[in-house]
């Protein structure tokens, strides 16, 4: 049976992202949570190929442990296990020190032939992570994937490009990103819900379950470190009053767009 881990990360809604100008990372209190859009169309993807292959999924996520309920709602949505990343050593962790992170967990797991991940998060927008766990477990990487078939044991990739696509093939073990909006992810089966409330137990580790030290993940062990945060307003347009009779309207709007309408 073929194995995919879906790394999955929970963000604040779009519209509620804050920085605090203090610690210079991201607000995760008090503000509303999703999980990363880019994500559940992985979970989606890799959903799809459970539906028709009988593949195993697990949920791998990162964070704190009030991330809980949505690791239960993938699991919920069809995953068959989830495990969830969590120690305070953690906080503060760039994209190097997370991809090192989740890596380190991919190796527990133990054996998997297909990891997904979004193409990116909906807070930070990267796309750092998924290449770095790539690199950190010496994989090959498929990224911006839209479309994906197994072919005799095969991984068939649809990759997006500005105007085209390419389509190409490997070996697994395999690390794909998957393109945000490339399928419309499903619902919560509710009868599967009531079975995740009341039995599923979430495994949840810590850093001493990973072997990693504090020196190598978190804040400690990031490499890109924000110095400076500043608010950038928003520039004038440039704007000009007409006036004058619905003629004379239209005759100097003509000449204003006549420079730029291509003969």
């Amino acid at each position: 049976m073929m194995h995919i881990i879906v790394c999955m990360k929970i963000t604040p809604k779009s519209e509620q992202v804050r920085l605090d100008p203090n610690t210079k990372t991201i607000i995760r209190e008090g503000v509303e949570n999703e999980i990363n859009p880019a994500d559940k169309n992985a979970l989606e993807a890799a959903l799809q190929l459970k539906d028709k292959h009988g593949c195993k999924v697990t949920v791998l996520g990162m964070g704190p442990p009030i991330w809980e309920s949505y690791m239960k709602l993938a699991v919920s949505m069809g995953a068959d296990d989830a495990i969830l990343v969590s120690d305070r050593a953690f906080a503060g962790a760039d994209t190097l020190a997370t991809s090192r992170t989740l890596a380190a967990a991919i190796r527990k797991i133990g054996e998997y032939h297909l990891i997904f991940c979004g193409e990116e998060s909906s807070d930070a927008g990267t796309g750092h992570v998924p290449p770095s766990i790539a690199e950190f477990l010496n994989i090959p990487q498929i990224t911006f994937v839209n479309h994906i078939e197994i072919i005799d044991g095969r991984i068939r990739a649809r990759r997006v490009l500005e105007g085209a696509y390419e389509v190409l093939e490997c070996t697994p073990p395999v690390l794909l990103s998957i393109e945000y909006g490339c399928n419309t992810p499903r619902f919560p089966d509710f009868r599967r819900k009531r079975w995740v409330d009341k039995e599923f137990k979430l495994r949840v580790w810590d850093i001493k379950d990973l072997e990693l030290n504090e020196e190598e993940v978190g804040l400690k062990g990031s490499r890109s470190i924000v110095e400076e945060l500043r608010e950038m307003g928003l520039g004038e347009r440039a704007r000009q009053k007409i006036t004058g009779t619905e003629d004379e309207i239209v005759a100097q709007i003509l000449n204003i767009i006549r420079p730029y309408i291509k003969k």
